[in-house]
């Protein structure tokens, strides 16, 4: 394939059998990491600047805005800098260092905010400066991956369609929750499809997003600390918090046996895979959406003292099995109408 530009690797449609990890399965990642900008934002990247330019009248020369832990970041800073336009992004303490220095490499203006919102994270606090920056005279235009309706739709047609043109309709598909844009696109091409795939909605304890009560995270990519607009819950999906100690956990383990360095995000829903497979008939075919790889994370959850300074001596115990806590429309409380069920299962 000879590509006219980085934006036609936007939908690459690789995947890879975990037979090592999980045989009484038919597992596949679906490695969107990739591309050029190392992630599935690629996608989301070119469609937000796409709706900015036909809604906004965005031309070159002009200035774009983005709150992003990372993974957009880099991937609008590939795109603005071909298409020729200005770009700031607002990022916080817990990106990691490789990621602000990929995005300034390609031209962009990277804002670190320090403080914590009032949820404990840092998302309200990215969110406050960004809009600073929209309000002053000849401020910059807003991709704003929160509620443009163009990140959910890019995964409607695109994400998904791929799947199904490589695997069919999978039993089961296990998708994070960051800005809930992938989430969000795929449950939608899965309804209107008629499909009878299980979708299966994770993200990381601490967040917001399902209901579940804010605290501090470490790992950039899934979760929020504010709720995100386009995430819609009427939509059937069965949702589950992961602790960022399986998160760990779960990257380093499938490094050992897969041979590939999944990232955050991704170990994320690998991790709610394993801790989920005994409540999975055998023989299902699972297609899990791996969103990021994990290079940018060697400083991160691929280090050894930064894990035992987060997470202590346990983190290095990979024969723990992870810990999925299911989401249930329950009972009442200052964040949600929601309680949590673990559902934990020891190695054997």
């Amino acid at each position: 394939m000879i590509a006219g530009s980085i934006e036609e690797l936007d939908e690459n449609s690789q995947f890879v059998r975990l037979k090592n990890s999980f045989p009484k399965h038919d597992v596949y990642a679906k490695l969107e990491g990739l591309n050029t900008a190392g992630s599935v934002k690629l996608k989301t990247a070119i469609a937000l600047v796409d709706s900015l330019e036909k809604l906004h009248g965005l031309q070159p020369g002009g200035w774009v805005v983005e709150s992003s832990s990372g993974s957009l970041g880099i991937a609008l800073s590939g795109v603005c800098a071909r298409r020729g336009y200005k770009l700031t992004i607002v990022t916080d303490v817990n990106a990691n260092s490789r990621s602000i220095s990929h995005m300034r490499a390609l031209g962009a203006e990277v804002e670190v905010v320090q403080s914590l919102d009032a949820a404990g994270g840092f998302l309200g606090t990215r969110l406050a400066r960004v809009r600073e920056l929209v309000e002053m005279p000849g401020g910059p235009l807003w991709t704003n991956q929160y509620e443009n309706v163009a990140n959910p739709e890019v995964h409607s047609k695109k994400t998904y369609r791929a799947i199904v043109e490589e695997l069919g309709d999978p039993d089961y598909l296990f998708v994070g929750a960051g800005t809930t844009g992938t989430l969000m696109g795929v449950s939608r091409a899965v309804m209107k499809r008629g499909s009878c795939t299980k979708v299966c909605a994770i993200d990381s304890t601490g967040s917001v997003t399902f209901g579940g009560a804010p605290s501090r995270r470490y790992i950039p990519g899934l979760g929020a600390s504010v709720k995100p607009p386009i995430f819609d819950e009427k939509f059937p999906l069965k949702r589950y918090y992961i602790d960022e100690i399986d998160t760990v956990r779960q990257c380093r383990r499938i490094a050992q046996v897969e041979g590939f360095l999944p990232g955050g995000s991704t170990g994320t829903v690998l991790a709610a895979f394993d801790a989920l497979r005994d409540k999975i008939p055998e023989g299902s075919r699972v297609v899990i959406i791996a969103p990021d790889l994990g290079e940018r994370y060697l400083d991160g959850v691929y280090n050894d003292d930064w894990v035992m300074e987060n997470f202590g001596e346990s983190a290095f115990n990979y024969a723990i099995r992870p810990v999925a806590h299911e989401v249930k429309e329950t009972s009442v409380s200052r964040y949600s109408t929601r309680s949590y069920h673990s559902v934990a299962i020891l190695y054997q």
